[in-house]
């Protein structure tokens, strides 16, 4: 199979597309785009800026990616998105290139499903095999692991930290920062436990989930300050490295304080 540009689709001198890549009807496709091998727009997608589309992705009727930021900041500034392998971008998803603030990159790993309607605004750095769900939405510099799920109609404040195979439900609002492994929920999201049923699906031991959930009381108890319990949690499990991967994302917060359980402040 070669590639293949419907003819209603409009590739600009200068768009670059690997091998086998699939342009459907009424694409538009932008001078400094770049689109890996195998990538395919089914139709209707406009795809604008510095932006590069990895290997074996697919891009559904109607996104818009990779346009200027919605940021009264920018200043017209060259700024790129990349998009990681086989990512599946559903129907309506906008994705915004970077700024000057954030370090000029919105960056989405591989194997993300971005589901109808989502919104990645600019500067966001996405991980690896994350699923957002219809309309879930990022403002602009958030940081999300991998393998984290949010769930529809979600959204998340500007510059929120969400660790890795944390979970966000559905029609929360999420201000604050989400430790990994977290489960999160409410208008006004708190923290509401672990993601159980995530960490057993991706295979983490039961010694590993048991010693998440005996540090996650530590860390969330009542007596102290937070900066103790979280000392207190690090030397007591010290030797397991995915609780040492959530005391180090508590310890490095900057901008935003943690999501925490109902009737706690930190």
């Amino acid at each position: 199979m070669s590639t293949s540009v419907h003819p209603t689709a409009v590739v600009a001198d200068g768009g670059r597309l690997g091998e086998n890549v699939e342009i459907g009807p009424y694409c538009v496709i932008g001078p400094d785009v770049v689109l890996g091998d195998e990538v395919r727009l089914q139709s209707h997608v406009v795809i604008a800026n510095h932006t590069e589309i990895g290997a074996g992705s697919t891009i559904y009727p109607f996104a818009s990616i990779g346009q200027m930021p919605q940021d009264k900041k920018y200043k017209g500034e060259v700024s790129r998105l990349i998009v990681g392998e086989r990512c599946q971008i559903r129907e309506h998803v906008t994705m915004n290139s970077g700024t000057e603030g954030g370090g000029l990159v919105t960056r989405v790993g591989n194997d993300c499903l971005l589901m109808v309607g989502v919104h990645i605004a600019h500067d966001c750095q996405v991980g690896n095999n994350v699923i957002m769900a219809n309309n879930a939405t990022l403002a602009g510099h958030v940081s999300v692991g991998d393998y984290v799920q949010i769930g529809g109609l979600a959204a998340v404040l500007q510059f929120v930290r969400i660790g890795s195979y944390a979970m966000i439900g559905g029609v929360s609002g999420v201000e604050n920062d989400v430790i990994p492994y977290g489960l999160v929920k409410g208008e006004r999201a708190h923290l509401a436990g672990l993601n159980l049923i995530g960490l057993e699906r991706r295979g983490f031991s039961k010694e590993s989930i048991g010693n998440l959930r005996s540090a996650y009381k530590v860390i969330f108890a009542s007596d102290g300050t937070l900066a103790e319990r979280v000392s207190r949690a690090a030397e007591a499990f010290q030797a397991d490295s995915s609780v040492a991967g959530m005391v180090d994302f508590i310890r490095t917060a900057e901008k935003k304080p943690l999501c925490q359980p109902l009737g706690q402040n930190g």
